[in-house]
């Protein structure tokens, strides 16, 4: 019996045990199912990724290693190509950053080499062509005019190299300073920094001078190298330096085609000999120059090519060639200056490309707007039978109106028969008021009285400084600066707050104003009660698609033209003398192709930050001179907040802590593109306002102004109020009823009736006011920009003559 017990005892799991999930077959199929199924069928974007993903470790490695070869052969071949004789000659700019540096000794010392060959320009004696046949490198050098800056703008546009002359012991002044600031903001192209006498110093001063100069070039230039300009050898090892350097490029001129004239030839095209073709010869640089493209001459505005002509290069790399094309004789006449080799060369001239009226780009910038467009048709007979029944059948209503009011006018007055007769308290309450102001102004007599029985006559002897000093002063501009000044104080303290008119309707002052509910979600149509300036001007569907798509046709189709590096001659059409009198006066003369539909006016909004050597206040609709990009203009700029809403609030003032949006309206221009923003003084001297860049192109973006009607509470009771000081009349109070208001201690409330006729009004808020609480009522339009703008921009005065005057005056004082 125990043996039979013990065979029937069995192990019984416990409800702890795991339990595996069943496998059921025949219900899906495997991914190697599907794989033979397929028979290796696979989509093309499944394809693409799989190949991305599944690269081995040394395929990847392969991969990289082309791909930086790639960009170190293209980095390579822009380097050798620059200079050379496939390529245009290596243009430098060279800038003395300090009034102190000599820079005709910095040019003979870059002459100086024996086995170069140099070409003096007859027209600018700071210009000069320099072959190196030792280095097989061609070079331009162009001294940068000091105290214009726009000249030195215009260069830096168009240069491949930037060479900075600094100060051995200062490094650079004021000036300087100046220049770099303003470069640094428009996009500095590759630099290089030599200095001037460090030599001449003794050794214990030289090693003090170069620490004090190392500190001084860290703050702009923290990696940069300096160069010592003082014997022939340095300026090889100079030229040897900005030969083989890597170039660094500017986004809006690597998209465009850019020359900078060599010579300029004017023909006049009628009697007056005002406007004529102007031929301009010169290296074209960027991209290939197609003769049915528009072309832009900086600071004159844009123009059409009739002809694109090829004549022979006057600095070629090599002059024995020039020798077997010339005529025997004329070969050592070459060398003799910029302008001769291409007048005796003549006869070689071929014609590249002629201009078709067909495919030419027009000039047209403007659309001329139909008046009768979107106007209403004529209505029919049965139209005006129906009018004149609704209008016979429409029921009357009697009202009390004023004598000789029109039946329009009374449609519009409002029948309310309360509040017709002002509350006795308040009448008691003025009365006390003028008791209180009489009793005040009593008191402020007497001790303006007791003030001048205190003070004594003093006599104080002028002397001839300050009378010297008062002589340069405008009272004029210091009257208006001083306005500015509390304006802004004002606009701080008290940001859009505007008084109610007392001396006519509020409605009628702010009628085409409006309340919003909430700034951020109410909407606004941005189609509403345009200006008629809108009708000029075009407008893109998508801005950035269409950038972006011919910015992709430049890349990928090939332009027919007048490839890089080779020496052209321009015929632009209908040019003004004035652009070849500024470039015998030693102005450049600088080209910019134009991509399609930059030529058309829109409005361009600019992303600005205010300039931190700038302290003036900068008032909205102030003009100012404007470069944005490769153009220079004048315009009055409307400023708004820089945010990511659909409205955006218009500012009185550059704001000097924040980046905000200057809206002008422009020629259109494609971003990327650096923006300076200068103001012109009186004496004819521009001021670096701001800076930014372009932040895109968009009629519809909505600027909002906002005011700020406030008015004080008379009489609390809970969360009702009586409050006055808000409006005048009670028509205003009527009308702006609907409009919410609220306080600076952040109730929110609205209009509830008017009290009496003068201007009180009882109010409803969501909780008691604070008797030292202020109702306030936002009011808001939307505003543009005024159609200001010019392109042709004056001279302005020299820079450092105006600061020379400073200078002598503060010595004349000490």
């Amino acid at each position: 019996m125990m043996a039979a017990d013990k065979k029937q005892v069995v192990h019984r799991a416990g409800a702890l045990k795991q339990q595996n999930k069943q496998h059921k077959q025949g219900k899906h199929r495997s991914k190697g199912e599907l794989e033979r199924e397929s028979r290796g069928r696979v989509s093309a974007k499944i394809l693409s990724k799989r190949i991305r993903k599944d690269l081995s470790k040394l395929d990847r490695k392969h991969k990289l290693n082309q791909i930086r070869r790639q960009r170190k052969d293209a980095v390579l071949s822009e380097k050798r190509n620059l200079g050379s004789k496939d390529g245009p000659p290596h243009l430098v700019v060279l800038v003395p950053l300090h009034t102190g540096i000599d820079i005709q000794s910095a040019l003979k010392l870059i002459k100086s080499d024996a086995a170069a060959i140099v070409h003096q320009s007859e027209q600018h004696n700071d210009v000069f062509a320099l072959i190196c046949p030792r280095f097989k490198q061609r070079w331009i050098f162009i001294s940068a005019i000091v105290g214009d800056f726009h000249a030195l703008l215009d260069l830096a546009k168009v240069a491949d190299t930037l060479l900075f002359l600094v100060d051995a012991q200062e490094g650079w002044d004021s000036y300087g300073d100046y220049c770099l600031s303003c470069l640094f903001a428009q996009g500095l192209p590759t630099y290089a920094l030599a200095v001037q006498g460090v030599h001449t110093l003794s050794l214990k001063k030289q090693n003090d001078a170069k620490k004090n100069l190392s500190k001084t070039i860290k703050k702009r230039f923290p990696d940069a190298k300096v160069f010592s300009l003082d014997t022939e050898q340095e300026a090889a090892v100079l030229l040897r330096q900005m030969a083989t350097q890597k170039q660094h490029h500017l986004a809006f001129r690597d998209q465009r085609t850019y020359l900078l004239a060599q010579k300029a030839d004017f023909l006049p095209s009628d009697e007056t000999a005002l406007v004529g073709n102007l031929k301009v010869s010169g290296y074209i640089r960027g991209q290939t120059l197609n003769v049915n493209s528009l072309v832009h001459i900086v600071g004159h505005g844009d123009f059409q090519m009739s002809q694109i002509d090829a004549p022979a290069d006057p600095f070629p790399l090599n002059p024995r060639i020039i020798k077997i094309q010339v005529k025997k004789g004329e070969h050592m006449q070459t060398q003799d200056g910029l302008e001769d080799g291409g007048v005796e060369m003549e006869q070689d001239l071929k014609v590249l490309m002629k201009a078709d009226p067909r495919v030419q780009e027009s000039l047209q910038s403007e659309v001329v707007p139909d008046p009768m467009e979107g106007e209403q048709t004529w209505p029919s007979e049965e139209e005006l039978k129906e009018a004149e029944e609704s209008l016979t059948n429409k029921g009357t209503v009697v009202k009390k109106v004023p004598k000789g009011t029109s039946s329009y006018q009374a449609a519009w007055i409002v029948d309310d028969e309360s509040g017709e007769e002002e509350d006795s308290e308040d009448g008691m309450e003025k009365k006390d008021m003028m008791d209180e102001s009489v009793s005040g102004d009593e008191n402020e007599e007497d001790d303006e009285e007791q003030e001048e029985e205190d003070l004594e006559a003093m006599s104080i002897v002028e002397s001839a400084c300050d009378e010297r000093y008062d002589e340069n002063i405008d009272e004029r501009e210091d009257q208006q600066m001083l306005e500015k000044y509390r304006q802004q104080r004002q606009d701080e303290m008290f940001p859009d707050e505007v008084d109610t008119p007392q001396d006519g309707l509020c409605r009628v002052r702010f009628q085409k104003y409006r309340g919003l509910q909430s700034f951020r979600t109410s909407p606004w149509d941005a189609k509403e009660n345009l200006p008629t300036d809108y009708a000029r001007i075009f407008q893109f569907h998508n801005f950035s698609r269409t950038r972006k798509r011919i910015l992709r046709e430049r890349e990928v189709e090939e332009m027919e033209g007048a490839m890089v590096g080779w020496y052209v001659t321009v015929h632009v059409c209908a040019v003004p003398i004035s652009v070849l009198e500024s470039f015998q006066r030693g102005a450049p003369l600088v080209l910019f192709s134009l991509l399609p539909y930059e030529q058309k006016m829109s409005v361009l909004n600019l992303l600005v930050r205010r300039h931190l050597g700038n302290s003036t206040p900068v008032k909205a609709k102030e003009e100012m001179i404007v470069h944005c990009g490769f153009r220079r203009f004048q315009a009055k700029p409307l400023y708004s907040q820089h945010t990511s809403a659909d409205k955006h609030k218009a500012e009185c003032f550059l704001r000097p802590d924040t980046a905000v949006v200057a809206t002008v309206y422009s020629p259109i221009m494609f971003p990327p593109a650096s923006v300076l923003m200068f103001r012109q003084r009186s004496n004819g001297m521009h001021d670096l306002v701001a800076t930014g860049s372009l932040l895109t192109v968009d009629p519809d973006r909505i600027i909002i102004k906002r005011i700020i009607l406030s008015g004080h509470p008379f009489k609390i009771l809970k969360k009702t109020a009586v409050v006055r000081y808000m409006f005048f009349n009670r028509e205003d109070i009527l009308w702006f009823k609907l409009v919410e208001l609220r306080t600076k201690w952040g109730c929110r409330g609205h209009i509830k009736e008017p009290l009496g006729t003068h201007g009180h009004m009882k109010c409803f808020f969501n909780r008691q006011l604070k008797s030292q609480d202020t109702v306030l009522m936002n009011l808001y339009k939307r505003v543009f920009p005024k159609w200001t703008y010019e392109p042709y921009v004056p001279e302005p005065v020299p820079w450092l003559r105006s600061e020379s005057l400073k200078d002598v005056q503060e010595v004349e004082m000490e």
